[in-house]
């Protein structure tokens, strides 16, 4: 049997320069995995605990020493001598040992590093590619998809133009993003994602706008309106050669929690009043922009806590595009269950750290694909270097994924890695295309 001879761990930086919690398990005394947990800048309120110091003299309190000795200490002595059996008896072993519903304990971000770390390990150690390792390891059980090739390849979004609170572009919009369905596999789709983004920074330049970028990747120019914004994104894929909506649709997150206080949104842009909106009137909002650009689906058009609302845009838009629950169900079953009942959203995305383990990601995937809501794999606003969700996308048969803009290298290192993907699983893979959009785009 496979033993487990090591855990380590470090606190090291993400790629806003921010401490972040990396853990590295050991099998056999040779066969190493490690992985470095991303963090969000938007967060749902009940996303599980990211465990921080809080010590004013250290990083501003964004230290994770705390979480790095947890897995130093209770964890590695846990887990240090064990056969290496499978990886839901390992993520078990981890949450019972924190203990806590939210993960508050040991923290949700020393957790996830074990839990990705020993996957990856057990890849290692059976010199098996990451994606059918993983398909192995988390679909035990699960009827949704095969354990083995073929594999379905996810449909890349690119975050090109970036605001809310990943920017001071002034445009409370957070992402506009381009989704090039209409390619005939994710080499293409990149490439077409790659030749907008390139067009669009023309195009910004050209009408004297600045192209710094945000957390993302994205550009961050200061635009008058949240509509002037989709104008440039449906003259960039145009001026690129291709055809909204058709070959290249528009995903937007608008990260309403964050533009919800006083009980009221507030969704404006800069040089603009601060207008208070209710959910009403966004949902006409949605759907005024709905039948003008080429929309293919709203990330949390409304916040985390207004079902209400929520509803309301199902009912109004549900059958047109996808309405996608990031903060609304933080990849979490139980919340994903109450969306499932009341008929509220139709797509949900997908943040391993957002739950803390490689189990309850899987999960919370499966449930989504028995009930036909779209999982949508994602980074956080500040990532490492890791391909990991790529290869993770494939092994689920997640047929979307959101990891930035084509810039910056730890947003590329996951389009890179789905390229590879593309050409090492030469003919045992499909291209999921459009076919998990409603409305617009033909299926």
């Amino acid at each position: 049997m496979t033993t487990i001879t090591d855990v380590r761990a470090y606190e090291v930086l993400d790629s806003r320069g921010t401490p972040t919690v990396e853990a590295a398990v050991i099998l056999d005394g040779q066969h190493l995995g490690r992985f470095c947990v991303p963090s969000g800048a938007s967060t749902g309120r009940y996303e599980a605990l990211e465990l921080r110091d809080n010590d004013p003299l250290r990083y501003g309190g964004l230290g994770v020493q705390k979480a790095v000795e947890n897995i130093r200490g209770p964890m590695r002595s846990a887990l240090i001598g064990r056969n290496a059996t499978d990886q839901r008896t390992i993520d078990k072993l981890l949450i019972d040992l924190d203990g806590t519903e939210n993960k508050s304990h040991l923290g949700a971000n020393a957790i996830l590093a074990v839990s990705v770390a020993y996957a990856k390990a057990i890849a290692t150690s059976r010199a098996l590619p990451l994606p059918i390792a993983l398909a192995q390891a988390l679909q035990s059980g699960n009827a949704q998809t095969p354990q083995v090739p073929p594999f379905q390849t996810p449909v890349p979004t690119f975050n090109v133009l970036n605001g809310g609170v990943h920017a001071d572009s002034g445009l409370s919009v957070q992402e506009f993003m381009i989704a090039p369905v209409g390619a005939s596999s994710v080499t293409e789709a990149i490439r077409w994602g790659v030749e907008t983004y390139r067009t669009l920074r023309k195009l910004l330049m050209a009408g004297g706008h600045r192209v710094s970028v945000g957390d993302e990747g994205g550009f961050a120019p200061q635009l008058d309106s949240n509509e002037r914004a989709l104008e440039i994104l449906v003259q960039a894929i145009t001026a690129a050669g291709y055809v909204p909506g058709e070959q290249i649709g528009i995903v937007l997150d608008v990260a309403a929690t964050e533009l919800y206080r006083d009980s009221s949104y507030h969704l404006a842009a800069a040089g603009s009043n601060q207008e208070k909106s209710s959910a009403s009137d966004l949902i006409a909002l949605y759907q005024s922009w709905v039948r003008t650009y080429p929309i293919l689906g709203i990330e949390d058009g409304l916040a985390e806590d207004d079902w209400e609302g929520w509803r309301a845009l199902s009912i109004a838009l549900g059958d047109q595009i996808q309405l996608i629950g990031d903060d609304l169900f933080v990849t979490n079953i139980a919340k994903l269950s109450q969306g499932i009942t009341t008929q509220v959203g139709n797509a949900i995305i997908i943040k391993p750290n957002q739950i803390g383990t490689l189990s309850e990601t899987a999960d919370s995937i499966f449930l989504a694909q028995s009930h036909n809501y779209v999982p949508i794999m994602a980074n956080r606003s500040a990532e490492n270097a890791d391909s990991f969700i790529a290869d993770l996308a494939l092994a689920l048969s997640v047929p979307q994924i959101k990891t930035g803009a084509p810039c910056r290298g730890e947003r590329i290192e996951k389009y890179n890695q789905l390229i590879r993907i593309d050409q090492d699983f030469a003919g045992a893979t499909t291209y999921a295309g459009a076919r998990f959009f409603p409305g617009r785009v033909p299926k």
